[in-house]
């Protein structure tokens, strides 16, 4: 009696042990599959694009259209694209041909084996444009909208006692705005300002994410008899960079991710931003464990002036060149390439860290279409021996760098791998273009 129950439990557990496998093999699989489509795609106007997923997904489009709240809807009636207003069929696991003559949006709703809800696509019809590809390296000056604070603390009063008046009330990626009304202009005017309050409360105006509130700090002197608030705060960004691409209108984009706070990590706020010519004047290469860098020299007066920045995102800088820096562009223009046309294997950049612009070899290794982190579409590898010669691989300041495959722009440097700087990330072109 005592072995056959000791069976049965032994086959119980062998049955919970199976369920359980084919559960977890069933999540990685339905993971890996939703991993690889897509959740937006781009489509040229006017120009047939394949999507080659090789997945047993089915499902319909549809055409999107905004109702009279803002809200996507699908549309009614018949549009003017080949792709159907009201629905289509579609069968993922074979290479589809698809083609919009008209701007619009579309909602592919996908069915895993035709029947298991899987995902809903966004398919969005982009005008066919081209970018000129640039690779110069820039020097980058951005001021804060605000003044961050990058940290709160303490400091010994003039009596001798440890204070730190801003605790509790201003946090690390707060902007202080304005003082008593006054808006601050920068960190040296917040510093004096603070320092001629005479020991009264100030009343700071902050914004912290995207509320703007008052606060009443009560300033202290320090053992110099100067009032303090126990804040340190930074107004600016400088820096070397890559310029990826200007439009036919003189419109840049560079660098292919935000300039960041180096001690927040922070996406920094603009308030203004200009781009320098800059000389690239020392070379560090990149070792297993500490990426090297490009030292520029860079002399921010007005003759050297590029151009000026009015955007920094996730994404990458941009702004509008000027003709002193369109005037050295020689490279021709390029058509873009999207997600759906980017192969497995050669590509080049296109990067200047010898005082010429060259192309230079790499190999794209993988593409993942559907990367929450934008920035790292694109994994790569660098293969030139004279690259890899100069600065070991990925550096530093090259980032931004155009990414070239079949005559097309498809994207740019963004990050080196610490562990080894011939490898690293890209972003896809058209997520630079949809910033």
């Amino acid at each position: 009696m005592k072995n056959k129950k000791r069976k049965k439990i032994y086959r119980r557990c062998l049955l919970c042990a199976l369920v359980i496998t084919c559960l977890t093999l069933a999540g990685v699989g339905f993971l890996y599959y939703y991993d690889r489509i897509p959740g937006n795609i781009k489509l040229k106007m006017g120009e047939d694009q394949v999507l080659n997923i090789g997945l047993p997904l089915e499902g319909e489009i549809v055409r999107i259209q905004e109702n009279a709240d803002g809200l996507a809807v699908p549309a009614n009636g018949q549009g003017e694209s080949n792709i159907p207003a009201d629905s289509i069929y579609i069968d993922l696991r074979n290479p589809v041909t698809m083609r919009a003559d008209t701007l619009s949006s579309y909602q592919m709703n996908l069915k895993l084996f035709g029947f298991i809800p899987f995902k809903q696509v966004n398919i969005d019809v982009i005008e066919n444009m081209t970018l000129t590809p640039v690779g110069m390296p820039v020097g980058i000056y951005m001021k804060t909208d605000g003044i961050l604070v990058i940290g709160v603390g303490d400091f010994i009063s003039v009596n001798g006692a440890s204070v730190s008046p801003a605790r509790y009330l201003l946090k690390t990626g707060d902007y202080i705005l304005a003082l008593n009304g006054e808006e601050v202009t920068g960190k040296n005017a917040f510093i004096e300002m603070v320092e001629d309050c005479g020991g009264q409360p100030v009343v700071l105006t902050v914004r912290r994410g995207g509320e703007t509130f008052d606060i009443e700090v009560q300033p202290y002197q320090n053992q110099s008899g100067e009032y303090k608030l126990g804040v340190w705060v930074r107004d600016n960004a400088q820096g070397v960079g890559t310029m990826t691409f200007v439009d036919s209108e003189g419109n840049f984009g560079a660098l292919g991710h935000g300039i960041n706070d180096v001690d927040t990590g922070m996406i920094m706020e603009l308030d203004s931003g200009t781009l320098y010519r800059t000389d690239i004047v020392a070379i560090k290469k990149g070792v297993k464990g500490e990426p090297g860098e490009m030292t520029g020299m860079i002399e921010y007066n007005d003759s050297n002036i590029f151009g000026v920045i009015s955007d920094n995102t996730e994404r990458g800088i941009f702004g509008t060149c000027n003709d002193r820096i369109l005037s050295c562009i020689e490279t021709e223009p390029l058509p873009i390439g999207l997600k759906q046309e980017v192969e497995i294997g050669p590509a080049q950049i296109l990067c200047m860290v010898d005082g010429e612009l060259k192309y230079y070899d790499i190999r794209i290794k993988e593409c993942h279409l559907d990367q929450n982190n934008v920035n790292r579409g694109i994994v790569l590898q660098v293969t030139d021996p004279e690259l890899i010669a100069l600065t070991g691989g990925i550096i530093q300041g090259m980032s931004g760098a155009p990414i070239i495959q079949n005559g097309k722009l498809i994207g740019a440097v963004t990050h080196v791998l610490i562990n080894d700087s011939t490898s690293g990330y890209g972003i896809f072109i058209e997520e630079m273009i949809s910033y």
